[in-house]
């Protein structure tokens, strides 16, 4: 029998960041633990995710989430075993996956949380290549962009969680050519040495647009973007007629107080017949068993490879969140609460 502790950490937002966030936009506070009520489980974290959608949750705007709370736990997807359970189906013991992150112990029900077995997957893993950020990858790449054998495909943002994946996936699935950006040279090595893509190149090396054009001198069919800005920008001038944007993220502009300056070249979107779709992973839950068994099965046999920064500590879950902002991740960014 698990004994329940009678507080546990969690990180507040206690004041909305204005551009970059900061430190102290942020306070770790120690907070009574209680029993589950009925149909619910409380979870000992033991990983916990930050992501860039996260920074947009933190302000006060109607999005397609709900913003955070000031003075209120942060959510976020989280690893957990079970200490105490009211629900029927989830035992003590048992592993779950489930959106009660920045908080050592969570309180969840039991209809929004997922068993997930350590003995598949290393537990961090459903927090990334086997979880929101894979399917995002899959879901993204597969059925919003309509990828097809023999596709030439460009990813910004290719050494974290989403973009690493998707390069993978479009080389297992056939992709002519794959090519990805990164802010270091150290992470383009990694694409190129490590996930298998024919050409990388380093953002911050030089305009993206010139070294775009010298990695993909025949075009693109296909862009994945992570970043917006200049890279949307370049990636409409080289994608061929009839070529596909999946508009993930944007992280280049989640903190800047000004307007964009790119992309300036949207019209030739309409020359092109370019397609440029927006995309929720939400509303691809229904590939979630396929994901599973297809990019598992390339994992159990060595065909696709990820990585993952772990910081230590729920005291350091800001510093990482920032840092990934910051791109210092390479791979997932996860936080460990364990000892």
């Amino acid at each position: 029998m698990s004994v329940i502790p009678t507080t546990g950490r969690e990180w507040h937002l206690v004041a909305r960041p204005q551009g970059w966030p900061k430190p102290e936009d942020f306070a770790l506070r120690e907070i009574p633990v209680s029993e589950p009520g009925p149909g619910q489980a409380l979870v000992r974290n033991l990983y916990m995710s930050v992501d860039p959608y996260m920074r947009g949750r933190m302000n006060d705007v109607k999005s397609y989430a709900p913003p955070y709370q000031l003075d209120q736990p942060m959510g976020g997807g989280a690893v957990g075993k079970v200490v105490a359970s009211n629900a029927e189906g989830i035992s003590v013991g048992d592993h779950v996956l489930h959106f009660g992150g920045w908080r050592e112990y969570a309180t969840v029900d039991a209809k929004s949380a997922v068993k997930v077995d350590p003995e598949i997957a290393p537990l961090p893993a459903y927090l990334g290549v086997l979880g929101m950020p894979g399917l995002t990858a899959y879901a993204g790449l597969l059925e919003v962009a309509s990828f097809k054998e023999g596709d030439a495909v460009f990813v910004s943002g290719a050494a974290g969680a989403v973009g690493s994946e998707v390069g993978q996936i479009a080389k297992l699935k056939g992709a002519s050519r794959v090519i990805g950006s990164a802010g270091s040279d150290e992470k383009v090595r990694v694409l190129l040495d490590e996930y298998g893509f024919d050409a990388a190149f380093n953002y911050k090396s030089g305009p993206v647009g010139d070294q775009l054009k010298e990695a993909a001198p025949d075009g693109i069919d296909v862009y994945f973007d992570n970043v917006g800005g200049e890279h949307l920008e370049a990636a409409i001038s080289r994608l061929k007629v009839h070529g596909r944007i999946t508009v993930c993220g944007m992280i280049s502009q989640y903190n800047v107080t000004e307007p964009p300056a790119a992309p300036r070249n949207l019209g030739m979107v309409i020359g092109k017949r370019l397609r440029m779709q927006g995309m929720l992973v939400g509303d691809h839950q229904h590939l979630q068993e396929q994901f599973f068994q297809e990019v598992g099965g390339w994992i159990r046999e060595g065909k696709l490879h990820y990585r993952e920064t772990v910081i230590k500590g729920v005291e350091n879950a800001v510093d990482a969140f920032l840092g990934m902002l910051r791109g210092e991740n390479t791979g997932k960014m996860i936080v460990s609460f364990e000892d």
